[in-house]
């Protein structure tokens, strides 16, 4: 079986999570555009959460996290899969029709349950009509979600990743189409069709959002063909045994993704008590969670398939190694994202949001909660790297026990908080129970063995990206106070911002090459000191370690002293830049030693005259 390349599937998944968050913004600021803030807005906005708040729970929830490890296990050991996958297949297809018909007949309930403020005015109405077009996304993106997670466990995660950048990029198209066919007649194009139509932009996004999830699952179904895996309609729904399983394993997921929306409704609830806070904290929740998209779930996207078929191959070194990794990565890319959250929040509130109805004093308010998200935004991460190791092994309870105690610290510090603090207490609460979260997961992960434990080469390099990070800190501080001329310029802000970013990623990148090297180059002079006499540049030396080896050096043909993470200490030297001279030699000595001793068995193996 192919294997899964963690790194090059993380960057794809991140660059096409990153284009969809992109394309995402500039559909918000097309939406609110056109609309505003209106009745049509807010009945769109409600009727759209209705599926896509059901998608979390069968989609990229409950069903996901269950079906990839059992789907990525049957790979691994070629027990029929594909047939696992049909059946799923089917089966959700049967169940989410059932679903889909019954959320139709009853969206009036579902929109009071939603937004009951709307009752008694054309918002209700409009919400009601918009939420019967959209409902039907709920069965198609699921779909797609099956769909995904065959190509994940398969190494395949391009089609899955972009799939969400064509829901963006069709949303955009409703609403430039909306905009054009619902002028007034007098102002008809061309042939007058605008007039004929009557459509409306609620109209044409309500009605792109099924054609939208058409769409995804098209996209990802061509991709799984091509592939190898034809998952179609063609018998019907039966209840087997490994699909009672997936079952039960899916539920305890399902409750975890219930308890997520209960955090979210808390933090609304006490956020709406103090005016304008559920924008502010709306706004702030909007950056963090691009870094968190971009790494955080990507991580978790390549990462659960890997485990799982590593798990099913007993290659716990693998998963050591991979885990090990994927922390690595993550954090090197979230770290400094959450330094640039604390230390410059009031630019980059300002620079992004405040616009038009956006004002002077909403944007003094949005960088508090910036700054705490920011102080979480390692511990969302850590939960997406932590929480495959759970899945992986089938493991559904402890995640969603877990997910209930971050409940009560995160309702517990909302509530009791609020009184005394205001508006904040909800961004102070999520950034707490984040922690505990990860804490709980640490903590239960513990009896997983090697696979759960982070590697010698990560616990070296974490304090270098932290050590880079606060350099980094500092030069976005100076540069800030530097280029305020600029910022408080209405056109000049976006400019200074990118200049902003351009020195964060120098300073960062330059600190992290600059702190390697110095470290390299110390443990050069120690490996080479404990051989005698050899230096890095003395040719002679070298030659003289060569042909007397020192207490420390390598005999030919002898194995490396591992390190803590079972890798050699002199290959854990060279996959540095730059490479270690004397490290480059012995790897040049062993290899020639080895070729010298297969002479004899060609001499062998050689006819003779």
């Amino acid at each position: 079986m192919k294997p899964i390349r963690l790194m090059s599937g993380f960057f794809t998944v991140g660059i096409w999570t990153l284009l969809s968050r992109v394309m995402g913004f500039v559909r918000d600021v097309m939406i609110a555009g056109y609309l505003g803030s209106g009745p049509a807005a807010e009945a769109f906005l409600v009727a759209f959460s209705l599926p896509n708040m059901f998608r979390r729970f069968f989609a990229e929830g409950a069903f996901n996290m269950a079906f990839v490890p059992m789907f990525s296990k049957k790979l691994e050991s070629g027990d029929d899969p594909e047939k696992f996958a049909q059946d799923a297949f089917v089966g959700m297809a049967f169940i989410l029709t059932l679903f889909t018909i019954i959320g139709i007949v009853a969206m009036p309930g579902l929109v009071l349950l939603m937004a009951s403020g709307f009752a008694g005015d054309e918002r209700f109405d409009l919400a009601v009509e918009y939420g019967r077009l959209a409902f039907p996304y709920i069965l198609f993106i699921s779909l797609a979600a099956l769909v995904s997670g065959v190509l994940n466990a398969t190494g395949r995660f391009m089609a899955a990743a972009a799939a969400p950048v064509v829901l963006n990029v069709i949303f955009i198209l409703a609403v430039l189409i909306g905009a054009a066919l619902g002028r007034d007649g007098s102002e008809a194009i061309g042939m007058g069709i605008d007039k004929a139509l009557g459509l409306q932009i609620g109209d044409t996004l309500a009605l792109s959002v099924p054609l939208a999830g058409i769409a995804q699952l098209a996209l990802v179904w061509w991709a799984a063909k091509r592939a190898g895996f034809t998952l179609t309609f063609g018998h019907r729904p039966r209840l087997t045994p490994e699909l009672k399983r997936l079952a039960i394993i899916a539920a305890p997921a399902a409750l975890a993704g219930g308890v997520m929306q209960i955090n979210l409704l808390v933090g609304r609830q006490v956020a709406s008590f103090y005016e304008g806070a559920v924008a502010w904290l709306n706004y702030a929740d909007r950056l963090y969670q691009l870094p968190l998209g971009v790494v955080g779930i990507a991580i978790g996207v390549v990462l659960l398939p890997d485990l799982s078929r590593r798990l099913k191959a007993g290659d716990e070194q693998g998963s050591h190694t991979q885990i090990s990794r994927a922390a690595e990565v993550s954090l090197a890319l979230t770290i400094p994202s959450a330094v640039a959250l604390m230390v410059i929040p009031f630019t980059l509130a300002t620079v992004l949001f405040q616009r038009g109805a956006t004002t002077t004093d909403d944007a003094a308010a949005n960088p508090i909660a910036v700054a705490i998200y920011g102080l979480g935004l390692p511990a969302f991460v850590l939960q997406k790297i932590l929480q495959p190791l759970y899945y992986a092994r089938e493991d559904t309870r402890r995640p969603f026990y877990f997910a209930v105690v971050a409940m009560v610290v995160n309702v517990v510090l909302a509530v009791g908080l609020s009184p005394v603090i205001g508006w904040i207490a909800p961004a102070i609460a999520t950034t707490l129970a984040g922690w505990a979260m990860f804490a709980l997961l640490a903590y239960g992960a513990r009896g997983f063995g090697l696979a759960a434990k982070f590697d010698a080469r990560f616990h070296k390099r974490i304090w270098r990206i932290m050590a880079a990070a606060a350099v980094m800190g500092g030069a976005l501080w100076i540069g800030n106070l530097a280029l305020q001329p600029l910022l408080a310029e209405a056109w000049w802000r976006g400019v200074a911002l990118v200049i902003l970013i351009a020195l964060a990623a120098v300073s960062y990148f330059g600190t992290g090459q600059l702190i390697s090297c110095a470290l390299d180059a110390d443990h050069r002079r120690i490996i080479v000191g404990v051989g005698g006499s050899a230096t890095v540049d003395g040719g002679k030396d070298l030659r003289r370690a060569a042909a007397a080896p020192g207490p420390g050096a390598i005999p030919p043909g002898a194995a490396a002293r591992p390190e803590g993470d079972g890798q050699p200490e002199l290959a854990a030297a060279e996959d540095r830049q730059p490479i270690a001279l004397v490290g480059l030699f012995h790897k040049v000595r062993r290899e020639s030693d080895r070729k010298l001793q297969l002479i004899p068995q060609t001499h062998q193996l050689l006819p003779h005259s």
